[in-house]
Formats: C-alpha cells, sequence, structure tokens
C-alpha cells in the first residue's frame, strides 16, 4: 500500500486540530463501540502508521452522522480521516463481503441491493388515483425532477414512500416527472463505504444525466440523496431540495389539502442527513403540524443533538462487533417513555433501522414508526 508522505496531513488538515477532544466526546457510537475519532486524528499524523490504522474494525463503526463536524472548534470534519483509512481497505479489496457485493451491485445495475435496472419502476404500477406515472423523455420540461432513492425502489417496506409522494405531488397539481430506469444511485453509500472511484464516475453519469432535462428543480426522497447531490456533486446546476421542503412550500402555497385525521402522540426523528449535515429541521415538523389529529412532541435529543440511528455511513452493509444495545433501539425506548404512539422519519434508512428496533424490543403492537409520505398518505 504505498501513501505517498504528507497525503493525509494535507487531505484532512490533521494540523488544525488541537486534539481538544470534543469530536470523541460527542460520539454518538463510542457509547456502544471502541471508536475513538480524536486518536485516529492524532494517529494518522505519521504516516507510518496509516496502514495499521486502516486494519482497525473500529473505522466502520462510523455513521458519519456528522455530530464530530457539528462539534469542531476548527471546522475540521474528523470523520472524513475514516473514510480515508476505509478507502485504503477499498483499494486492497480487504473489506466485508455484504459491503463489496453491494458496490459491485451499484457498478452493475446502479443500485447496491442486487436488483436488475428493469424492475427499478416497478414500484409505479398501482398507486391509488394515480394513472400513470409520468417518466420524462431527455429534453422535456417539468418544474421539479424526482430522484427516487434505491431502496425505495426496491425494497418492498420503503416503496410505499414514493407511491405516496406521487399521490401528493398529483393531487397538489405539481408539474413533476421522473428519470425511469436510467436512474441510478447517488453514491451517498458508495464514498462512506470508501469507493471513491466508483463515486466519481456516479457523480460524472448522475450530473450528465440530470442535464438532459430542463428541469428547475431536483427533488430526492432520501436525504443521503440529497445531501450528496447538493453538497459533493458540485456541477449539478440544478437546485437540490429534500422532498420535506418541497411538499412544505406547496401546503403553504394552499395547494395540498389534508383532510384525513391522524389520531396520535407523534414524536419526529430528525435524519442525520437531513438535520445535522443540512440544517433541515422546520419544513418536517411543519408538514406534521398540518395533518390533523396530531400532537406533536419533541426528543430530548433533537435538531441538531438529534440521536442517530446507525443507518448512514455504510452501516446497512457492515455489522458492527459491538453487542452493546443499538443507538436506534435507545430511540425506540425513549419515545416510549415519552407516551409516543408514531415515531415519524423522513428518510428510509431511518425507517427501517427504527422499525426493526420497535421489533427487537417487543414494541411493535404498542408503537409504530411511519414516514412522513406515510401520515400523508392517510391524511389526503
Amino acid at each position: 500500500m504505498n501513501i505517498e508522505h504528507g497525503t493525509f496531513v494535507e487531505k484532512y488538515d490533521l494540523l488544525g486540530c488541537i486534539q481538544c477532544g470534543r469530536c470523541t466526546g460527542g460520539c454518538p457510537v463510542t457509547a456502544r463501540t471502541d471508536l475513538n475519532v480524536r486518536l485516529f486524528v492524532y494517529e494518522t499524523v505519521d504516516d507510518d502508521r496509516l496502514e495499521e490504522l486502516s486494519l482497525k474494525h473500529e473505522i466502520w463503526d462510523c455513521t458519519t452522522c456528522n455530530n464530530c463536524a457539528l462539534r469542531c472548534p476548527k471546522g475540521l470534519d474528523p470523520f472524513e480521516v475514516l473514510l480515508g483509512l476505509r478507502s485504503m481497505q477499498v483499494e486492497e479489496g480487504n473489506i466485508e463481503p455484504t459491503a463489496i457485493t453491494a458496490l459491485e451491485s451499484v457498478f452493475n445495475n446502479g443500485n447496491p441491493w442486487g436488483k436488475p435496472r428493469a424492475l427499478r419502476c416497478k414500484w409505479m404500477e398501482d398507486i391509488e388515483g394515480v394513472e400513470k406515472v409520468r417518466i420524462l423523455e431527455e429534453g422535456e420540461k417539468a418544474d421539479v425532477l424526482i430522484h427516487t432513492c434505491c431502496t425505495a425502489c426496491y425494497d418492498p417496506r420503503i416503496m410505499p414512500l414514493a407511491k405516496n409522494l406521487v399521490r401528493v405531488l398529483e393531487k397538489a397539481g405539481v408539474d413533476y416527472g421522473f428519470v425511469g430506469e436510467a436512474e441510478s444511485d447517488c453514491g451517498s453509500e458508495v464514498r462512506r463505504l470508501g469507493e471513491e472511484g466508483l463515486f466519481e464516475m456516479l457523480d460524472e453519469d448522475n450530473t450528465e444525466l440530470f442535464d438532459a432535462y430542463d428541469v428547475n428543480r431536483i427533488v430526492c426522497l432520501s436525504p443521503h440523496c440529497y445531501s450528496t447531490f447538493k453538497n459533493e456533486c458540485e456541477n449539478i446546476k440544478q437546485p437540490v431540495l429534500h422532498y420535506t421542503e418541497l411538499v412544505a412550500e406547496i401546503i403553504k402555497d394552499g395547494k395540498l389539502e389534508l383532510t384525513g385525521e391522524v389520531g396520535a402522540k407523534v414524536v419526529y426523528h430528525d435524519p442525520c442527513y437531513l438535520g445535522k449535515k443540512n440544517k433541515v429541521f422546520d419544513e418536517p415538523r411543519y408538514i406534521l403540524g398540518q395533518i390533523p389529529g396530531i400532537e406533536l412532541m419533541e426528543f430530548n435529543r433533537s435538531r441538531e443533538i438529534s440521536l442517530c440511528c446507525e443507518g448512514g455511513g455504510g452501516k446497512m452493509w457492515v455489522e458492527s462487533e459491538s453487542k452493546e444495545q443499538r443507538l436506534s433501539e435507545t430511540r425506540i425506548l425513549d419515545a416510549r417513555e415519552m407516551g409516543a404512539q408514531i415515531v415519524a422519519v423522513a428518510c428510509p434508512f431511518c425507517l427501517l433501522t427504527l422499525e426493526d428496533a420497535l421489533k427487537v424490543k417487543a414494541l411493535d403492537e404498542e408503537m409504530r414508526v411511519a414516514d412522513i409520505l406515510e401520515l400523508l398518505g392517510e391524511s389526503i
């Protein structure tokens, strides 16, 4: 493994770190793993130790939730050091088989789930009240281009989110369209797994794909797609929004009437890639507040200090060695203690991890986890 002298020091501005420890002090996964972000930043200054450090399993415990970056007084992104170490192992092919399979599937099929591209639009069938979902032709005009999360295309549990988004857009009269089978993975988890070359390829392909359509905005169902297109793909010309930003806008404009009552105590869980990464806190709460019958509650750990669900950072494909209680389980127990009946989310990964935690804690008869799009579907 050939590492050019000073590469890590320069790329991650390691000499800017003052070793205050705020990164490790605020890292949520330190509660259940041996990960010490501060120590990794300190030790990676020594080029001779990079290979040794890259072999430590703790580098895969990071969920890239952004807590360390928010707390750093020098404005650094400590978690990026861990991604750099991951990339060294990816180059050697020395990563979990599940991660290798996911990356190979992205390269071959445009998604990490091992599903054929030909089935990417299967979810568009049998949507209540919608005769046909609009798929744009190259050069065709639309106000909004919707990017469907890969998980929503193929996971039966997440498909209803995409279906309900279409129902909302149709009911509100939004001029929208989809790419269709040519749509590909956003590259978010690809980069978090350390495969920088594949991410660069996806960046170029997605930018070229979006340029083929005459649209004003790109709207993403997943916060991970949203954050990647908005912050990491520098050549995308159109503004990028999360679906909660668009839905909040059309409700405020009086284009969407919510009449169905959802009588429940609801607590909203801030997804890391929507909240801590992009400061989208108010729009999801505004939408929930407009749904009749919802009593909106707040976690003690919310907004900038929201507790991570452990779904991001490639963790859907790499298991932690720790056997301690998962953060998602802690989150569910917090919700139960508050008396919440529904934990509302705005992210496919959060939905899957929190719902799994609900079952592990045998609380699925008392509470449920629902994406905001599901609650909107019930209300319209």
